[in-house]
């Protein structure tokens, strides 16, 4: 299964809101960025990600699980976005920051790294593993 990150400003979208939507989840809406929604275009039931506190705490807080394939993202009538759905899984034990993916020579191909204004991003399983050892987690 393929790996991803998901970008959200906390004062929009937080991590506690997210949880608090249960196993029903909620759409990831509102990506109005190509790549970001062909990126959810490739996502697959099951599929997990990190959750990204983006401008407020820049840090990695949780992991969450694609619970509903691409459909039309219900906040446009432009049929040219998309979205999924996604639940809640598990926070981490202990946040990640971005100035920690930054500093670890391990994740410098990382897209948070890289492509840093990219909203929903991939993840490899290396750097999957890095960070869930950083948060304090089992993969």
């Amino acid at each position: 299964m393929a790996k991803w990150l998901f970008k959200s400003e906390p004062n929009k979208w937080s991590w506690d809101q997210q949880v608090a939507k249960g196993e029903v989840g909620e759409q990831w809406d509102g990506v109005r960025n190509y790549l970001a929604r062909n990126n959810m275009r490739a996502m697959k039931i099951g599929d997990q990600g990190f959750f990204y506190h983006s401008n407020i705490g820049k840090e990695i807080v949780g992991i969450v699980e694609v619970c509903a394939e691409s459909h039309p993202d219900s906040t446009s009538d432009d049929p040219r976005w998309d979205c999924v759905d996604i639940r809640a899984v598990r926070p981490l034990k202990r946040p990640v920051t971005l100035a920690e993916v930054k500093a670890d020579p391990r994740l410098a191909d990382m897209a948070l790294v890289t492509s840093m204004r990219l909203s929903v991003q991939p993840v490899t399983d290396a750097e999957w593993q890095i960070i869930c050892e950083l948060g304090g987690i089992e993969p």
